[in-house]
């Protein structure tokens, strides 16, 4: 029987729906909830370049996770990451129930602790413990064998547990001067609404995304990002990191500063020349390393 063929309409709203699980993969497998976005982005946009090829897709969700994990081979080969490399070893007779306090583990594992697997275990852990596949479709996504992915998630688990042992020793980031002077002017000035001063602060040739929503180009355009935000009352910007980076957080006044999501914002000079805000990527916030800073 052949395949249905699988149309652009039909895999945009698989995209959709499949986003955040994709990103929770990406973000996994990066480190990052920011650079996991940028991978479900490419992610997305490969897959559907596929698809006007013409290439016939017989299961969808194992294809996009395969894409999405390739994108991700391809992101850390960019950072020049070293990767660890692993013999593979007759280990078919390891038994692998999935045990639940692996996965618990797993799910609750820190984006730090993963960048400490190789990325042959990081990826079976996030596979078949976070999102609950099958060692079959671990393997149709990763490409490894059978006794491979065995041997990656045994010794990924055991990681893991070694790094849910020990204390937390990482050191808190710190904002230097220039940065914070800024940024704190930025969130001072959008704070008190006053968005013909923050306006001023933007380049003529802005670029700006909505997470999950729209791109707008130049100022005009930008403008209306900031009408958006003047017409709702469900905000408060603090300063903050995350994942490391300096960001502005949105925080919700009316559930206990609660953080619904994140601004990055890139300047040149004295002019905000860039702005990616998070605010409808609730995905993205789940699984990020929050630091508020003091006020």
């Amino acid at each position: 029987m052949s395949t249905p063929k699988l149309d652009r309409a039909a895999l945009e709203a698989m995209l959709a729906g499949l986003r955040p699980k994709l990103h929770r993969y990406c973000a996994r497998m990066s480190g990052s909830v920011i650079d996991g976005e940028d991978i479900v982005q490419e992610t997305m946009l490969k897959a559907l370049q596929a698809l006007d090829g013409n290439v016939l897709v017989e299961r969808p969700e194992q294809w996009l996770f395969r894409i999405a994990h390739n994108a991700a081979q391809d992101h850390l080969r960019r950072r020049q990451r070293e990767r660890s490399r692993m013999t593979e070893a007759d280990m078919t007779t390891i038994e692998d129930p999935s045990a639940g306090a692996d996965a618990r583990l797993a799910a609750a594992a820190s984006l730090r602790s993963f960048m400490q697997l190789s990325v042959a275990q990081r990826s079976a852990v996030i596979l078949v413990d976070v999102l609950g596949l099958s060692l079959a479709e671990t393997c149709e996504v990763t490409g490894a064998t059978l006794a491979a992915t065995k041997a990656a998630l045994h010794r990924g688990r055991g990681e893991l547990r070694a790094l849910a042992s020990m204390p937390d020793e990482t050191v808190a980031p710190k904002l230097n001067a220039g940065d914070e002077r800024r940024l704190r002017r930025y969130v001072d000035l959008f704070n008190a609404r006053d968005f013909d001063a923050v306006r001023a602060l933007i380049a003529e040739d802005i670029q700006l995304e909505v997470v999950n929503r729209t791109r707008l180009s130049g100022k005009a355009q930008a403008s209306t990002y900031f009408g958006n935000y003047d017409r709702v009352s469900d905000w408060a910007l603090s300063l903050g990191f995350v994942d490391g980076r300096p960001a502005i957080l949105i925080r919700d006044p009316q559930a206990d500063g609660a953080v619904r999501g994140f601004m990055l914002v890139e300047w040149l000079d004295e002019q905000v020349v860039a702005i990616r805000d998070f605010r409808y990527a609730p995905y993205c916030v789940a699984d990020a390393d929050i630091r508020l800073i003091d006020d």
